[in-house]
């Protein structure tokens, strides 16, 4: 329930409506695929299901009615534990990386043309990354950026070393 927990995150410093959650999730995590409006609006609805969060008020400026939410106690609770639990870590070894170089393997494809395009995107988007980091004004940006051009950096990393395992079997193969 990570969204649910920045959407509660957000709702500690005040009462917000939808879109205003998803804009400053989006602002938070830069790095991060930005949230949908449906699922931010369907978080909203299961938080206030399970009294985490109230209706503060209903707003209209002449346009569509928006319900601005606040966060409850027990919102405020489930926030707190959140924050002071260690998360465990990832299973990296399912990525959609390995899978799909261990499955063109197991075909007895060659994986180095998908290795080498996926390189080429990852250093691509490292790129992009890296110039948000040099714009970032805030400490919760450069960080959030930080973790994602790092994953990105060891994802590098982890292709290199596959596509010169992938060489190294097909020479021994001849």
């Amino acid at each position: 329930m990570p969204t649910a927990h920045v959407l509660l995150g957000i709702l500690a410093a005040g009462p917000a409506h939808g879109y205003d959650l998803k804009r400053e999730h989006d602002a938070r995590l830069p790095g991060a695929k930005p949230l949908a409006y449906g699922q931010v609006y369907a978080t909203l609805a299961r938080l206030e299901r399970d009294g985490q969060i109230e209706v503060a008020t209903t707003e209209n400026d002449g346009g569509p009615e928006r319900t601005v939410y606040a966060i409850a106690g027990p919102g405020e609770e489930a926030l707190l534990d959140w924050l002071a639990t260690p998360e465990a870590p990832g299973p990296y070894a399912a990525e959609e990386l390995v899978r799909k170089t261990v499955t063109a393997l197991r075909l007895h494809r060659d994986a180095r043309p998908f290795l080498t395009a996926q390189r080429a995107l990852h250093l691509d988007r490292m790129r992009g990354l890296v110039a948000e980091q040099r714009a970032a004004v805030d400490v919760e940006a450069r960080i959030a950026l930080d973790h994602t051009i790092f994953h990105l950096d060891a994802d590098l990393r982890w292709l290199d070393t596959a596509a010169s395992r992938v060489a190294e079997e097909r020479t021994a193969l001849r």
